[in-house]
């Protein structure tokens, strides 16, 4: 499904960050808010027709409510009575009953097709454009607290639309219908009912928007926090329990749930008060109505089933006024707890496809960077200024250099998780900002330091790479990778469940992981960025093994600080302050006793070095 969005790019908007952090979202009047909504509406028009119909069929038997009960009593009134004039009476007030029940009851067999289908595709395009927001934006954005305002819009929706299909609109008609009717039988009655029925509305929709509202926004963006919190310490539960920080944690979550317990105690007092004026109306409604029934009938005016009619008026406008009170504060909530969902729905992503990109067409696996130039979003100084380098097919070419000289942003702008901002970047002579970002990362196998595994099983992280693979295919990549001995050990093999984050396998497992994940993919280009700098000795050899078949015929990248993993490769660049500043092999560097050599005699003895720094002149 596709809706037509416009907007600032993600990275660039203005927008409003809410307190204590989180991910900041482009303000929304409401009216845009109701607009997001409508546009989902208007996906099902045919239903919406028929639903809209039946709403106002439901309208006219509840109007007739008033008529029939009023028009019985008369009968039964009559002097002398006609029982079959009592008994027709009786057959009317009853079939309008029956009717209204049943019409109301089918409306609502209506929009519940049209609500789940928008709610299902409300979830999964939010979370697809969530998905395609650049990598600058998740990382300055809590995943607890994003998935709370998700689910909470999904839910926002639904009760703006309950609102409005079921008691707003519906209620207005009967609310004009019924003064109309009142205002024909007893002139002071019909105004009584509107003035009431206008001050009880516009009361409601003054006070919730001035004084309900801002209560309740700042008790949602709390609210997000306190999941952010929690999702935050879930998530890292392993790290807490080895720094004894349980105590720590909860009082955090303490602290925001606290706070948020003060502001959503504030929202519903102010929602209390709220009802209390809008019953003191109500009683008003209900005298002057009465009231001015009564007078009418004791001055011979009006008969007994007028004030009826006008009993029975007044009970369905009160349950329609009422509804309406506690459906305007829904449907403010509703709205509010849409905004993000809509915000979301109006950014554009920084990363996006070009308007004519094509599918990358992958040959040997050649890699340009031809004059680039890059700064992160955050970052006042450019990382990258002319940066220039190729890598040939086949060729093997490690990134070597003190942190944060580069090497993995070099990476990052590979994969495309940023864009440049000046030069080009080309795989197989093809520009990367100008094909499909599915295309290019399709044709790169990265093996990162951390793989990130789902928690599902084993086969399923390995088929993550290519999910169309046959089982076979998923076996092969894991024996390819030295991992099918393992897998083979454990009670349930491929369909054991890894944990979040892999926690229930070891470094190396999860690293054997990721490298069968590459094999399966078969992408011409491999990245190795860090593979086995966590990892023991033993281990390691294991999994350079693996790496080592993985790397054969195809284009390789290698980000490390691990001096003794790279000597073999074809040529090595040593990076610093975001230059290339040494090249050549590891005897070639050796020789001419720089950055390279310097950090070569510095490291210990399983090649690592903290030492980036070309020697002293003599």
């Amino acid at each position: 499904m596709t809706t037509p969005f416009s907007g600032q790019p993600d990275g660039q908007a203005s927008v409003a960050a809410p307190p204590h952090g989180g991910a900041p979202v482009q303000p929304l009047a409401n009216r845009r808010v109701l607009r997001f909504i409508a546009e989902f509406w208007a996906r099902r028009p045919v239903l919406a027709s028929v639903g809209t119909l039946m709403t106002l069929l439901g309208v006219a038997f509840d109007l007739a409510l008033p008529w029939a009960s009023g028009r019985l009593i008369d009968a039964i009134a009559a002097n002398p009575p006609q029982p079959p004039h009592i008994w027709r009476a009786w057959l009317a007030f009853i079939g309008v009953y029956i009717a209204f029940t049943l019409i109301r009851n089918t409306t609502m067999r209506v929009w519940v097709p049209i609500a789940a289908r928008n709610m299902q595709e409300i979830t999964t395009e939010s979370f697809a454009r969530v998905q395609s927001f650049s990598a600058a934006w998740h990382a300055r954005t809590h995943a607890g607290a994003t998935v709370r305002r998700l689910s909470r819009g999904v839910w926002g929706y639904d009760a703006v639309t309950d609102a409005f299909t079921i008691w707003l609109v519906p209620g207005s008609l009967v609310l004009i219908g019924m003064t109309i009717m009142l205002a024909l039988r007893e002139p002071v009655a019909g105004l009584v009912a509107l003035g009431v029925a206008l001050g009880y509305l516009t009361i409601n929709l003054v006070l919730t928007v001035r004084y309900v509202r801002p209560a309740n926004l700042q008790s949602n963006a709390l609210d997000a926090q306190v999941n952010g919190a929690i999702a935050d310490a879930l998530a890292a539960n392993t790290t807490v329990k080895l720094f004894a920080q349980e105590a720590a944690e909860i009082a955090r979550v303490q602290t925001l749930a606290t706070t948020w317990r003060v502001a959503i105690s504030r929202t519903w007092r102010r929602f209390l008060n709220l009802a209390l004026g809008q019953n003191l109306l109500l009683v008003v409604l209900q005298a002057g109505l009465t009231g001015a029934m009564v007078y009418a009938c004791t001055t011979s005016l009006a008969s007994p089933g007028d004030v009826v009619f006008a009993i029975t008026a007044f009970m369905i406008m009160s349950n329609y006024l009422r509804n309406m009170g506690d459906n305007i504060r829904s449907l403010q909530k509703g709205i509010d707890d849409t905004e993000d969902v809509a915000a979301f729905a109006r950014q554009v992503p920084d990363v996006r496809d070009a308007p004519a990109a094509r599918a990358l067409q992958p040959l040997g696996g050649t890699i340009q960077f031809r004059d680039v130039a890059f700064r992160y979003p955050s970052s006042p100084s450019w990382l990258f200024r002319h940066l220039d380098f190729a890598v040939s097919p086949g060729e093997r070419v490690a990134v070597v250099g003190p942190s944060g000289a580069g090497k993995s942003s070099l990476v990052r702008l590979l994969l495309r998780l940023y864009d440049v901002q000046g030069g080009q970047i080309l795989v197989d002579g093809q520009d990367i900002a100008q094909v499909t970002q599915s295309s290019l990362r399709a044709a790169i196998a990265v093996v990162p330091q951390e793989p990130g595994l789902f928690h599902r099983s084993i086969y399923d992280n390995i088929a993550y790479a290519r999910p169309d693979a046959r089982r076979d295919e998923v076996i092969a990549a894991a024996c390819r990778a030295r991992a099918h001995d393992f897998v083979s050990k454990l009670e349930k093999g491929y369909d054991t469940l890894v944990g979040e984050g892999g926690v229930k396998l070891s470094g190396g497992e999860r690293q054997r992981i990721a490298i069968a994940r590459a094999f399966l993919s078969n992408a011409p280009i491999v990245v190795l960025d860090e593979a086995t700098s966590a990892l023991d000795v033993g281990t390691e050899a294991l999994v350079q093994a693996a790496l080592e078949d993985l790397m054969a015929q195809r284009t390789v990248i290698i980000i490390a600080h691990r001096l003794s993993t790279i000597r073999h490769c074809d040529r090595i660049l040593v990076m610093e302050g975001g230059r290339i500043v040494e090249e050549g092999d590891h005897a070639t560097l050796l020789r001419r006793g720089g950055h390279y050599a310097h950090a070569h005699a510095e490291s210990d003895p399983m090649g690592n070095t903290t030492e980036w720094k070309a020697p002293a002149l003599a």
